[in-house]
């Protein structure tokens, strides 16, 4: 039995890695969306899809998943505000439109005034994107699609 388990084991590693897992949503750049109680006493668990990243299309609006451009060892999650091809006016520093190239996203939280996001660090390569934030599965009161 305790072998026949461990053969499932790469199967559950691969699933984890590149089709569905959880994540813990943490602070308050993506408030009212995730962690509207802004006491951070419930912190919102996600439904996280990694498959959908991987053929790169993405629509404005969706919540992502991303490495930060600035710190590898962090996860951000943010919503596509625009893509490729798109021009953008940053919210903060700057006030000449970007243009966002090639390959390229501009992400925001949707609380802009507590959001380290591509107004503080500008676009980000499409490559850095994990996963698509498809549902809310924690707390159970505001289960469902994002």
């Amino acid at each position: 039995p305790t072998i026949k388990a461990l053969a499932w084991f790469p199967v559950v590693m691969f699933f984890a890695d590149h089709g569905f897992s959880y994540g813990t949503v943490q602070g308050r750049s993506m408030q009212p969306t995730f962690n509207p109680d802004s006491n951070q006493l419930w912190r919102d668990r996600v439904l996280l899809n990694k498959w959908a990243v991987t053929d790169h299309e993405f629509e404005r609006g969706e919540v992502v998943t991303l490495t930060s451009p600035t710190d590898p060892k962090t996860v951000l999650t943010k919503r596509i505000i625009a893509l490729e091809g798109d021009t953008v006016q940053p919210l903060k520093h700057s006030r000449t439109p970007v243009y966002v190239p090639k390959g390229h996203c501009w992400v925001e939280g949707d609380e802009a005034f507590h959001s380290r996001d591509s107004n503080s660090f500008g676009t980000v390569p499409m490559g850095l994107i994990k996963a698509k934030v498809t549902h809310i599965l924690f707390p159970f009161s505001r289960f469902g699609p994002v």
